[in-house]
């Protein structure tokens, strides 16, 4: 839907001075990351209408038929949601080995405890550095180790390498060796790789090398590039890979302050035209959102005021970073602005400050980020001010756990 993004946004060419960066990664929206406890759940009604009849399609040759509607656990703290998910028909849960600092996988193994196994399919993931280190195949196999013991299970359905950002990730021999293991010792049925790089490349990479399942892909409709995305998931579900979809809402608001919530079922609607994508893992973490999330399976067919709505959004800035690399490759500091502009989108359209803090503490930033630029360089190709949004969201790091959302 939107393939060239609209230069109507005012982008100021003079960007953030190092006066200014100080300023505001001292003040900048930095309380908006302060949540009151009471305030961190959301409440919800205290049931979900069960077993709703969802239409369902195949996850390529991995031959599971699923519901349209997945759940991605992530943010996820309350079991009860858990449960109203799985009593509406839902059963596939992509969870990973770092959300929550494990305790997310913790969650999932003690709800599905004694549940029939062939009631519900988990995927879970897990990161690693890149390149990689000598104990990246011992690294693999301990996490594993600690993943399944978290889960209560003796294996997961879907298994994926965590967040690739590059082509030769997907084509790394050592990589590929060792999720080729995984499935041999049986600790997963199928293998994948997410990624929010939004490279149609990796997508091909992934058919050429013949030996990747599932493939879990940002997909949405402010994509800069998505004529060339759908021409790799095309090529991709004929060759029998399964294709799950998630950033589906560009960061869950549509202003680029956070203020504004996106309208998800619009959102979902417009993925689901594609018949390439299996299932979609939108983040839900109270009953609200999954009975809109329901509502949008139910009738997941977009009308023409859901798409009128979506195309006036495609010349706004939202908060959905593409991930295309142009920003680190202008930076003086060769900062990966990417991961840093994925953790603003976490904290200010999510509201889920902890895993911004996560995102962040994973890419080691140095200490005073861009504090050494008299003036940034960099100019966004989506309009972000990427120095006010580094300066708005580096400060999370220094921010305890416990005053975290």
């Amino acid at each position: 839907m939107c393939n060239k993004l609209s230069n109507s946004f005012h982008y100021d060419k003079k960007g953030v001075n190092r006066r200014d960066f100080l300023r505001l990664s001292a003040t900048a929206g930095v309380s908006t990351l302060l949540i009151p406890e009471a305030m961190a759940h959301t409440p919800g009604r205290s049931e979900i209408k069960e077993n709703k009849p969802f239409p369902t399609r195949v996850l390529g040759r991995t031959g599971i038929e699923v519901p349209i509607l997945s759940m991605g656990v992530m943010r996820a703290d309350n079991p009860n949601v858990l449960r109203a998910a799985y009593n509406s028909g839902i059963f596939h849960f992509d969870t990973a080995h770092g959300y929550q600092n494990g305790k997310n996988e913790e969650m999932v193994g003690n709800f599905f405890k004694g549940k029939p196994r062939d009631t519900y399919c988990i995927a879970t993931k897990i990161k690693f550095d890149y390149p990689l280190t000598d104990r990246f195949e011992k690294d693999m196999e301990e996490k594993m180790a600690i993943s399944l013991g978290r889960l209560q299970m003796d294996y997961v359905d879907i298994f994926y390498a965590h967040a690739f950002d590059h082509v030769e990730e997907v084509k790394e021999p050592r990589i590929i060796q060792a999720l080729e293991k995984l499935k041999a010792d049986g600790k997963t049925r199928f293998i994948g790789f997410s990624t929010h790089a939004g490279k149609p490349e990796q997508i091909h990479a992934a058919v050429d090398a013949g030996i990747y399942d599932v493939i879990l892909l940002s997909y949405n409709f402010k994509l800069n590039n998505l004529k060339e995305t759908e021409e790799a998931i095309e090529r991709a579900a004929k060759a029998g890979i399964g294709l799950v979809a998630m950033k589906t809402m560009t960061g869950g608001v549509e202003d680029a302050e956070g203020k504004k919530k996106i309208n998800a079922q619009a959102c979902l609607k417009w993925a689901w035209k594609n018949p390439h994508i299996a299932t979609i893992i939108p983040g839900f973490t109270n009953y609200d959102e999954l009975e809109e999330c329901l509502a949008a399976a139910l009738q997941p067919e977009i009308n023409s005021e859901e798409q009128e709505y979506l195309a006036s959004l495609c010349g706004k800035e939202l908060l959905y970073c593409q991930q295309c690399g142009k920003c680190t490759e202008q930076c003086a500091q060769h900062l990966p602005i990417p991961g840093i502009m994925r953790a603003y989108m976490y904290a200010y359209g999510y509201k889920y400050s902890r895993l911004s803090k996560e995102t962040l503490l994973e890419l080691q930033l140095p200490e005073d980020a861009c504090s050494a630029c008299d003036r940034c360089s960099v100019q966004c190709v989506s309009g972000f001010n990427v120095a006010a949004k580094i300066a708005a969201i580096t400060p999370v790091k220094q921010i305890p756990d416990e005053f975290l959302t």
